[in-house]
């Protein structure tokens, strides 16, 4: 928990400078390709908050141009002085270089790079064909600028601010876009997320390799990331980190392999499962099920999984209710939230101050309660 609260800590800094991996993002978008060899034939492609100096986005499909049959490459950054975190700043040879170079305004202007024809005449289309110029504004992905291109693209693809993720998402969303963007898998139970999750509007991407998730960080940001980051290799490591998308992948129907109840129980290689059985919730007529690997396969009630769920789900295996601790829901969707009585509540509440009524809990030994953490309800598909 220590580790992964490093990435709030640097959300509530507003120090929003996370770099991705080359590697994570070819590793990323190979899924999508594998599953329609077609998915980015002919498009556009924006990727917003983004720095070919700095960022692997860019150069990334630059490089792929040919490979993808992309019709058009756009990518745009941000003004360094509308940053949180300035220190480090240096413009690169490739615009210090250029005749169009401007000492002010590469502080105070965003940049747009675009990319859609052979215009060094070598034959190939890549990224030694980008053109570039300063924005009007900073590059601001709120700013009427970037938003007509927004709706000139096809796709979005980016890793976004964390601390403006549920705005550009909305930003996205908005305009009916297909997309690839990173976020915290905290913001998959915001309010203005999950409901697209549970309609299988949005999902989870292909992911991190093994769920770890490294970027790399301008000078001066380290401060943000104790305990996370390496200075040897100036990245950082989270694990609360995942793709979110609306476009297909093979390993989004995947089916989970499960056994059943009774195997689970016999066989499970969690000591909270195995000898024990499942306990059930004192406020929802459902069951606990702590691990995504321990659901069992043959249960046709309700259920409650962590989180980390999402990134198994398959949508032809299980159906999402809805998010735990929703207060609203609970008293006037949910048919089977069990309240306790306003006796027991109080009760409850001086065991534990961070007691909520709509959250899940178990009732442990002398009536002790347990509240879990964040869980979604989910049913066998019927």
């Amino acid at each position: 928990m220590a580790k992964n609260s490093n990435l709030s800590q640097a959300k509530s800094a507003k120090n929003d400078e996370f770099y991705t991996q080359y590697a994570d993002i070819q590793n990323e978008i190979n899924a999508y390709i594998d599953y329609n060899p077609e998915v980015f034939r002919g498009k556009t492609i924006l990727l917003p908050c983004d720095d070919p100096e700095w960022s692997n986005f860019t150069k990334f499909f630059a490089q792929n141009f040919e490979r993808f049959g992309l019709k058009k490459l756009i990518s745009t950054s941000y003004a360094v002085e509308s940053k949180a975190v300035k220190s480090g700043y240096m413009p690169s040879l490739f615009e210090t270089q250029s005749p169009d170079f401007d000492e002010i305004k590469t502080r105070i202007k965003g940049k747009i790079f675009t990319l859609d024809s052979d215009t060094n005449g070598n034959g190939r289309i890549d990224v030694e064909d980008l053109q570039w110029k300063y924005l009007n504004r900073d590059g601001d992905f709120l700013s009427e600028e970037v938003t007509a291109l927004r709706d000139e693209s096809d796709i979005i693809i980016t890793n976004p601010p964390f601390s403006l993720f549920r705005d550009f998402l909305l930003w996205i969303i908005k305009a009916n876009k297909k997309f690839i963007i990173i976020g915290n898998n905290n913001a998959l139970t915001y309010k203005e997320v999950f409901p697209l999750i549970k309609n299988n509007q949005v999902w989870l991407g292909n992911g991190f390799n093994a769920g770890n998730a490294y970027f790399r960080i301008v000078s001066g940001a380290d401060k943000y990331v104790s305990g996370v980051y390496d200075e040897t290799s100036g990245l950082v490591k989270f694990r609360n980190c995942c793709w979110l998308t609306n476009l297909e992948h093979g390993r989004r129907h995947q089916p989970l392999q499960l056994m059943t109840m009774a195997e689970n129980i016999k066989f499970s290689k969690h000591k909270e499962i195995k000898g024990v059985g499942y306990k059930r919730y004192d406020n929802y007529d459902a069951i606990d099920v702590p691990f995504t690997d321990a659901i069992p396969s043959d249960y046709e009630g309700v259920m409650g999984v962590p989180i980390t769920f999402l990134d198994k789900y398959c949508p032809e295996q299980f159906d999402i209710i809805w998010r735990g601790g929703d207060m609203e829901w609970a008293e006037k969707e949910c048919d089977f939230f069990t309240p306790p009585l306003p006796l027991k509540m109080a009760e409850y509440k001086k065991q534990d101050r961070t007691w909520r009524v709509q959250n899940p809990y178990l009732l442990c030994e002398n009536d002790k309660v347990q509240t879990v953490y964040q869980r979604i309800f989910i049913q066998k598909k019927k």
